[in-house]
């Protein structure tokens, strides 16, 4: 069996902008009290996986996340560093930025599909190019990303880290943002269909083994440990978490 690597992708930890129910994309947000805890969970959960790299993007709330996860951490050596890669960002969303987001989605929904309604979360592929294409055109100064001016900087990131450790046999942490991580699994596993949102400190992982990627997990929350309880009673119910 030849050699690979297993990748665990990681949202970050709720912000004060997913508290507030803003855009955020490249503004940065410091994370909640309940973000930081969530993530701490997350780490717990994940407290034995030695990690033999982690990236992150080089917003603050990526890199506070990974430095929650490590930590937690037992297994990750202590001096291990944390790489911060541009490219790894989340959407640009322009001068819509730290604005109200629930009436911007529906507005972009409705150029990106033709019907008025409210705004369910981007999932399919084609709802995805669409909707950041419709961003483009809506930002008076047109300097929000469209889908492609998007792809083409997270694939330059993913393709570095995946030819540096794809034949290596080690796990790596990559800890970025949701629309992100969803298009880097799916570039990753063609056949992966996005039907849903990613949470908050989750946790999605990626097995390359033999020529092929499979999904092992998505949007994973059910790893998250509270602080000294026993270990049969580790499981926390985050399904409100946006």
């Amino acid at each position: 069996m030849s050699k690979g690597v297993t990748i665990y992708f990681m949202r970050h930890g709720e912000t004060y902008l997913n508290y507030y129910g803003r855009m955020q994309g490249w503004a940065d947000a410091p994370l909640t009290p309940r973000g930081e805890e969530d993530v701490r969970s997350s780490g717990r959960g994940l407290a034995d996986v030695e990690f033999s790299a982690v990236y992150t993007s080089d917003l603050q709330r990526t890199v506070k996340t990974a430095e929650l996860i490590l930590d937690e951490n037992k297994a990750t050596a202590k001096d291990i560093e944390i790489e911060k890669r541009p490219e790894f960002r989340e959407v640009f969303f322009g001068s819509f930025e730290g604005l109200d987001a629930r009436g911007l989605w529906d507005k972009v929904t409705e150029i990106a599909t033709g019907k008025d309604g409210s705004y369910t979360g981007a999932t399919s592929d084609e709802s995805v190019r669409l909707e950041l294409n419709a961003f483009k055109e809506m930002d008076p100064y047109h300097d929000a990303e469209n889908f492609m001016e998007f792809w083409m900087r997270v694939e330059l990131g993913l393709i570095d880290v995946i030819t540096k450790h794809r034949e290596t046999d080690q796990t790596i942490l990559i800890v970025s943002h949701g629309m992100t991580i969803r298009n880097m699994i799916h570039e990753l596993i063609p056949q992966f269909e996005i039907d849903s949102m990613l949470d908050n400190a989750s946790v999605s992982v990626v097995k390359y083994q033999d020529g092929l990627y499979h999904l092992e997990a998505f949007n994973q929350t059910d790893h998250f440990a509270r602080k000294e309880i026993n270990d049969q009673e580790t499981d926390l119910d985050h399904s409100d978490i946006s």
